[in-house]
């Protein structure tokens, strides 16, 4: 299966330099001193499974150079997403699956309308990754887990493929779960709402789970992500964001989100992804969003300043 690497930080160098490493045909679109760092050097991945360095590592700027792929792994940054779809057309074949492991949920509307189910499945991912410099991937937390499935639940020849591929790595957990509607929603619950919390805290996730007030801002904002999303005809369990605070109390203290790490460094960020996309969606379909219009609201100064707006 030949395999390009859309957007090659923290997630998509984690998972693809573990295919890469596993022998797969991989090839990472990179670009500037990152590029220039995993062509001469290769690409090196930090990770509390393991170290390991993929090199020689096949990257480029240029999509067109690659041709088509049966496998995408999509992994930019969700405010990067139009320009990537311009991007990757030029590697997209008849037979060409996109595996979107962005944060977020609007993206999917997004990536339909350019490419169709035909192409776009369902995906998602956890763990605590990023760029610690040119050509250099750290895994700081979370053990690394993939699911991904049809959009309309089907099973597929194509999606068994890619189970049995990331199977083959140790140390993945993978799953196909039976709705990757649902599955998505529950990711997108958890991270904008320790995303927003964090980043309105600025503190580590065992900080702010202590504090009896941002504690309880993360359960309000994670209760009106998932009345979005029931609002949106998702089968969410009640009990998921009481569940999902029990899971956020086993998660290892000192991880920061990749927002909150943007917002604090000075980056552009995820901010209208995450945040603004559930008071977007809930103003669609007439859920309150009160709590992320807070943190939105303190916020946004910050994104604008980085955008230099």
């Amino acid at each position: 299966m030949k395999i390009a690497i859309f957007g090659s930080g923290g997630v998509g160098g984690y998972f693809g330099g573990r295919l890469a490493q596993a022998g797969r045909d991989v090839t990472f679109i990179a670009r500037g001193a990152h590029l220039a760092a995993v062509t001469e050097s290769g690409l090196r991945v930090d990770s509390i499974g393991g170290d390991f360095v993929v090199h020689p590592a096949r990257a480029t700027d240029s999509p067109q150079s690659i041709g088509r792929v049966e496998l995408i792994i999509l992994a930019a940054k969700a405010w990067q997403l139009d320009s990537a779809i311009e991007q990757m057309k030029p590697l997209v074949g008849e037979r060409t699956m996109i595996l979107p492991l962005l944060n977020g949920m609007e993206h999917m509307d997004t990536l339909l309308a350019a490419f169709g189910r035909e192409h776009v499945l369902g995906g998602l991912c956890r763990i605590s990754v990023f760029v610690a410099g040119s050509g250099h991937i750290r895994h700081v937390g979370v053990p690394p887990f993939v699911a991904f499935g049809e959009l309309d639940n089907s099973q597929s020849a194509r999606v068994d493929s890619l189970r049995e591929m990331f199977s083959a790595l140790n140390g993945i957990t993978v799953d196909v779960p039976a709705d990757i509607n649902v599955a998505m929603w529950e990711k997108f619950v958890f991270i904008s709402g320790t995303s927003g919390v964090g980043a309105f805290t600025r503190q580590t996730i065992g900080e702010f789970r202590a504090n009896p007030e941002a504690r309880a801002m993360l359960f309000d904002a994670m209760n009106e992500t998932a009345a979005v999303a029931r609002a949106r005809g998702i089968q969410l369990s009640e009990r998921f964001v009481s569940d999902t605070m029990i899971r956020i109390d086993t998660i290892q203290p000192h991880i920061i989100a990749s927002m909150q790490k943007d917002m604090m460094e000075g980056r552009p960020s995820e901010l209208n992804e995450q945040t603004g996309a559930v008071i977007r969606m809930g103003g669609a379909a007439g859920v309150p969003t009160p709590t992320h219009e807070i943190i939105y609201a303190k916020l946004l100064p910050l994104e604008n300043k980085a955008r230099g707006l």
